[in-house]
């Protein structure tokens, strides 16, 4: 289907962008600077629960894009890869892990600078993020709405470490 709407042959693709792992590298990375791009710049807002609103509603906005696949293209390929696919498998693990990482080290720093209460567990706030994130991604795939996935949010951030 690829090559065909790209009107070239498959030995042209190869060429081009290298084995399909390579291929589909690069669609994650286009992917990340354009409807994912929520997930890294959600780490520079101002506070640790704007942080969180940020990347949830991000979640919510990017999965639910009108004339777009619903919700997060890592999340939905992490889930349709098969045992064939370990290459990608591993590509999605690392991918998952830099954006939990990066607001594990967001948290830190909010906890360090008192904004989240002293003995906050920034790994833990970082992977709970990261957790209903991905159900908001799998609810949207569904077919759930902005709406009903905008109340999943709310909720979720009433939970949120008082400062």
């Amino acid at each position: 289907m690829l090559t065909d709407a790209m009107g070239i042959s498959r030995k042209s693709m190869y060429a081009a962008f290298g084995n399909k792992e390579e291929l589909f590298l690069k669609v994650l990375q286009r992917y990340e600077r354009g409807p994912g791009a929520y997930a890294r710049e959600s780490v520079h807002a101002p506070t640790a629960r704007e942080v969180a609103r940020s990347y949830l509603e991000g979640t919510v906005c990017a999965g639910t894009q009108p004339g777009r696949p619903t919700g997060c293209l890592g999340v939905r390929a992490a889930l349709a890869v098969g045992v064939t696919g370990q290459a990608v498998q591993g590509i999605l693990t690392s991918w998952r892990a830099k954006s939990q990482a990066d607001l594990r080290e967001r948290f830190q720093k909010a906890a360090d600078d008192g904004d989240l209460p002293a003995g906050a567990d920034a790994d833990l706030i970082a992977r709970y993020l990261t957790t209903i994130a991905d159900g908001v991604s799998v609810q949207a795939t569904a077919g759930a709405s902005p709406a009903a996935l905008q109340r999943v949010v709310d909720a979720a951030l009433l939970h949120w470490p008082p400062s």
